[in-house]
Formats: structure tokens, sequence, C-alpha cells
């Protein structure tokens, strides 16, 4: 597979760009996109059976199933950095190999449907939790430990609304090409 078509399967909205300017509008747009996530979601999975849920989104690629539950494992990570953001002084937040958590066997083999409720949960925690945020409390920020960055709140808005949306069009393009939907 050439290299240009390989990059468009494994990021077809792109990678993710850090905006140099972060606007209420943006936030609201972007706790939005968090907000309503789980129903665009489960909109699109529902009627996956078993053998489209194990059909790899790309070559070498997870399968749509290992994508679902990356998308409940890495939300719960990022609504705990915002909590630890929002009540530490900078805090060093931990990382985890998300490569790893998704080859666990509940990641590979786990019905969809307890992680689709997570997801939906989770999100709804988490977007009313967004929304109340204060402009102080969006500049708050924490240290990634294998970058040493600080990442403030705000940016880590942004950073998921693009991760909802990268891997809704991972599984959208799927069945696109699959013809499933």
């Amino acid at each position: 597979m050439a290299n240009l078509e390989q990059t468009k399967l494994q990021y077809p909205i792109g990678k993710y760009k850090a905006p140099e300017v972060i606007t209420s509008d943006d936030i609201k747009k972007w706790i939005q996109t968090i907000e309503f996530f789980p129903e665009k979601l489960e909109a699109l999975v529902e009627d996956f059976d078993d053998g489209q849920l194990d059909t790899p989104y790309r070559p070498e690629g997870w399968t749509a199933r290992q994508l679902i539950h990356h998308l409940a494992d890495s939300h719960m990570n990022s609504y705990i950095r915002f909590k630890w953001t929002l009540t530490e002084d900078k805090p060093v937040i931990k990382a985890y190999f998300e490569d790893r958590w998704a080859d666990l066997e509940d990641g590979k083999y786990d019905d969809i449907e307890m992680t689709l409720l997570l997801i939906e949960s989770l999100h709804k925690r988490w977007a009313s939790m967004l929304k109340k945020l204060t402009p102080d409390q969006l500049k708050r920020s924490f240290i990634h430990p294998e970058t040493n960055k600080e990442i403030a709140l705000d940016q880590l808005i942004s950073i998921y609304d693009w991760h909802c949306r990268h891997h809704f069009a991972h599984l959208n393009n799927l069945a696109l090409r699959e013809d499933w939907v």
C-alpha cells in the first residue's frame, strides 16, 4: 500500500494540530463534539456484527471492536486528567500504553454494548464538567511525562474533539469502504 494511502487511512481528518488561539466559541463547539459523540458512535456501529467488529479499520490497524474499546479507555484517562489538573498544581499525569491496552483480551474480544454504555455515561458527566469550567480553570495545565510539555485544559478539550472525530472517521470510512452503510 502506498505511503500516502496508508496515511489517509490512519489520519482521515489529518493529524492533530494545536490551535494557536482558542476562543470561547471554539470551546463550546468542542464540548458539543464530546457531548454528542456517543449518539453518533452508537448510531454508526449498533448494527455491526461480530465479523464487522473484528475487521481492521486499516491494514495493520486495530479492529473496529478494539477502536471502540480504545475510545472508552482513552476518554476515561482524559476525564481523570481533567480532575487531576483541576485539583492539583500542574500534576505530572500518568501515561499509558494504549496499544497494549487494545491488545488485552477485553479490548480484542468483549462485546461493545457495555463499552457504548460506558462511553455514553462518561461523556454526559465529562460534558457537564466541561461546561462549568471557568476561564481560569481552562488555563490550568498538566505535564505529560513522555514529552515534559505543559498542556492546558482548553487545549485538551481541542485534542479530544479531534480524537472523537478522528476515530469516528476511521469507523465511518471502514463502513463506507466495506459497503456496510
